[in-house]
């Protein structure tokens, strides 16, 4: 196929990329590769792709030097015009969209930010992929759009109107923009709910790494809700295994969806909702527990409260996705870690 995948400068988007070259998809990359953290490692992540800084920054399509069949290209979502313009030309099979303003604590203190990324954005998306007909449109949701409820395990069967973050609230929202244009215009749509992702070449702002860097640097690190705090880590492979098996199973619809007793994770309409996570929530301690045994080193921890807008816990219900597609996540936790603290101190020397 020929696949745009949008945020391929990012942690999900990057790995995506390659295991869809790697099977021998096409690929068309996009990002903005905008600042919320160290562009650095997005450059560097698109660096181990092949694809060169200077064009990548310049706007221009930058041809990968390891992989033919890929190309990038800087733009951001934000710009109708750019995004229409690009899926009009290229003539996708189908769209993998990823590309998002990411983090629960900065859309507290930074809310225009996700209604023009992940809104605004989202809906050129959409538009976009009504007027070329460009086929499957599978896009990131959230764990965090479960909010409030403490129904556990988190399943797509349960009510999510209840977020308590702009984050979450806009990722709610693509999942219902997405079931009006299936329902309108009858283009299949898939919403994965991504429940904490790790893994080499993670994000800066996520509890890994930022306890690898802390405790390398003698640091204490700080551990919200005084370490009483569950999370359903999933490691990153494991994700994209998600991602391309939902890629190639566009959805038809449920011709036995009832209106009387509707079920949110489907529709009449071509469109479904799924969890990828790893269904085995770790104690927050373990987690650290399980940094200090890879580095070898004891963690100085400030305990803290819990932090407007996160939740006490995580768990993913997988079982549509281990029903439709046979999914089965493979690694755990001190596995993962382990693989991640490697790369880390391979990159930061």
């Amino acid at each position: 196929m020929k696949v745009l995948v949008t945020g391929t400068a990012g942690f999900i988007g990057s790995h995506t990329a390659l295991r869809l070259l790697e099977r021998g998809d096409e690929v068309v990359g996009l990002d903005s590769i905008n600042n919320y953290y160290d562009v650095n490692i997005k450059y560097g992540r698109l660096a181990a792709a092949g694809i060169d800084r200077e064009t990548a920054e310049s706007g221009r399509f930058a041809q990968s030097s390891r992989y033919p069949g890929y190309r990038f290209i800087r733009i951001y979502l934000e710009n109708r015009h750019a995004v229409e313009d690009l899926i009009a030309r290229e003539n996708f099979d189908a769209v993998v969209h990823l590309a998002a303003q990411a983090g629960v604590r900065y859309s507290i203190t930074n809310p225009y930010a996700y209604i023009e990324a992940n809104i605004i954005g989202f809906q050129n998306i959409l538009e976009a992929c009504r007027h070329n007909r460009t086929g499957h449109l599978v896009y990131a949701s959230s764990s965090s759009v479960y909010g409030l409820n403490e129904n556990y395990p988190f399943s797509v069967h349960h009510n999510v109107d209840h977020p308590i973050s702009m984050y979450a609230a806009t990722k709610k929202s693509n999942e219902l923009m997405a079931h009006t244009y299936s329902h309108l215009y009858r283009i299949p749509t898939t919403g994965l709910r991504f429940f904490t992702v790790y893994g080499p070449w993670g994000r800066p702002d996520m509890a890994l790494f930022l306890f690898t860097k802390a405790m390398l640097e003698g640091k204490p690190i700080d551990v919200f809700n005084n370490g009483n705090m569950k999370r359903d880590f999933t490691y990153i492979d494991d994700i994209v295994t998600g991602v391309v098996k939902v890629l190639d199973h566009p959805p038809e619809g449920d011709p036995a969806w009832s209106g009387k007793t509707p079920d949110p994770s489907r529709s009449p309409a071509p469109y479904r909702l799924y969890n990828i996570g790893n269904n085995s929530p770790v104690n927050l301690m373990d987690f650290i527990d399980a940094i200090e045994k890879s580095l070898g080193k004891k963690a100085v921890k400030n305990f803290l409260p819990m932090q407007d807008g996160d939740v006490p816990a995580t768990w993913a219900d997988v079982d549509d996705l281990v029903n439709d597609f046979g999914y089965s996540p493979s690694v755990g936790i001190e596995d993962g870690v382990d693989r991640f603290i490697k790369w880390y101190l391979d990159y930061f020397k």
